[in-house]
């Protein structure tokens, strides 16, 4: 007898952006992908912007420096839910942008892809494989409809769960200028 069932596996924290770990890691891309530079700074937050930094940012962790990222819904099948995949890994990136090239594969909402991790740290290898195209499943659909998620909060340090309606709509009124504002209601009120 042995101390764990052989098959045993240590739980994974829930979360709602997708770690590619060890193996392979099969997922269905939901949303167009977002596309940036971030940094993680001193305190171990990330900072993104639509466009690289031209200095070195002041609060940057050391020895490190910006990295160009794409970010986009999916949803993972091994935790069976919807999460945010960020992807700075450049082989990944350009396996996936040959598949959106190729006119047999296409847009890549289309079908699954399995991204295959293998080794660690400076080791770590990726290879990115397309499933057979097939529709998504309805359940799918509507899980990934009804959390309304806003990629675009990313940039401004927000999160993109939040169902904080103020945070995730960039027009709503605590976002507009107060002088704005008053000149609506001097508009409306004439």
């Amino acid at each position: 007898m042995t101390f764990l069932p052989t098959t045993y596996e240590i739980p994974s924290s829930p979360s709602n952006y997708m770690k590619l770990v060890e193996g392979e890691n099969t997922l269905r891309i939901l949303s167009s992908a977002i596309i940036g530079w971030e940094y993680w700074t001193t305190e171990n937050k990330p900072v993104r912007s639509k466009e690289n930094w031209t200095e070195k940012p002041a609060d940057i962790k050391p020895n490190s420096a910006s990295k160009h990222f794409w970010a986009f819904c999916v949803y993972n099948y091994k935790e069976e839910k919807v999460q945010i995949l960020e992807l700075t890994q450049k082989t990944i990136q350009s396996a996936i942008k040959s598949l959106v090239n190729n006119k047999k594969w296409g847009d890549p909402k289309g079908f699954d892809i399995s991204i295959t991790r293998v080794g660690e740290g400076l080791e770590t290898e990726y290879s990115v494989m397309p499933n057979p195209h097939t529709g998504v499943a309805p359940t799918i659909t509507k899980q990934y409809e009804e959390m309304n998620i806003n990629l675009e909060a990313l940039f401004s340090g927000d999160d993109p769960f939040s169902t904080d309606s103020s945070q995730n709509n960039p027009y709503s009124p605590q976002k507009i200028d107060p002088s704005v504002e008053q000149n609506v209601e001097e508009i409306f009120a004439e």
